[in-house]
């Protein structure tokens, strides 16, 4: 066996797999207490940096006939998120972040930022050689449009705040992953996906995620993987 094949094994076998269950659709409050999520195991995210912020990452999905369901939550000491508005630079500020790559065949993935705030941040990235740039939906509405809460876990979801930690509930359609191929999934599809956590505590910067990645968030051949279930 070549040193490359060895190193594609090697890579392929490190991947991390996540079997996503499939549910009805339901209503999302960002307590995250509705029964279906019973059916799903949460998944811990690993923290980059050694000596960051001591807090733990975790989340769940679940998929319908109509889109996506993820349950982030995350333990905090402050809230660090003042933006007031959708599709702003999100990653400045405390926020879970979800990478989807439905087909590996073409270098375009769709990205999902949520702030303890409940502001989002979906766009459309076309990544050619580590060059890459974010695209905006355009009609976001009506089917194509995301339903999304957050709450905060001891205190209250105020910029700033005291708190133990935040919550986000989000479903994403797949309509609003158009003109991805491999849509919408059935038992049997695979996806490639990440998720990550951002937190900015007092001026200091740290990382989560599910699959490890070396640099930036961008870097889509580490990508985990999505199997759905039946």
């Amino acid at each position: 066996m070549s040193d490359q094949s060895l190193a594609a094994r090697t890579q392929s076998t490190e991947r991390p797999r996540l079997t996503v269950k499939p549910a009805a659709d339901f209503e999302v409050t960002g307590a995250g207490d509705h029964a279906a999520w019973g059916r799903a195991e949460w998944t811990a995210l690993r923290r980059r940096e050694p000596d960051g912020h001591p807090y733990d990452a975790r989340f769940k999905v679940l998929y319908s006939e109509t889109g996506l369901y993820f349950l982030l939550d995350a333990t905090d000491r402050k809230l660090t998120a003042t933006m007031s508005e959708d599709f702003l630079d999100l990653w400045n500020e405390d926020v879970f972040e979800v990478f989807l790559w439905p087909d590996e065949r073409y270098p375009v993935y769709f990205e999902y930022e949520i702030s303890p705030l409940n502001h989002e941040l979906p766009i459309l990235i076309p990544n050619f050689g580590g060059r890459f740039l974010g695209w905006r939906p355009w009609h976001y509405d009506g089917a194509r449009k995301t339903r999304k809460a957050t709450t905060a876990i001891g205190g209250p979801k105020e910029s700033n705040a005291a708190i133990q930690g935040w919550r986000a509930e989000v479903f994403l359609p797949y309509a609003l992953l158009t003109p991805l191929q491999n849509v919408p999934p059935k038992p049997g599809t695979r996806w490639r996906a990440n998720v990550y956590r951002m937190d900015h505590d007092d001026g200091r910067h740290t990382h989560w995620a599910w699959s490890p990645v070396a640099g930036t968030f961008h870097e889509y051949e580490k990508f985990g993987e999505l199997v759905f279930g039946g």
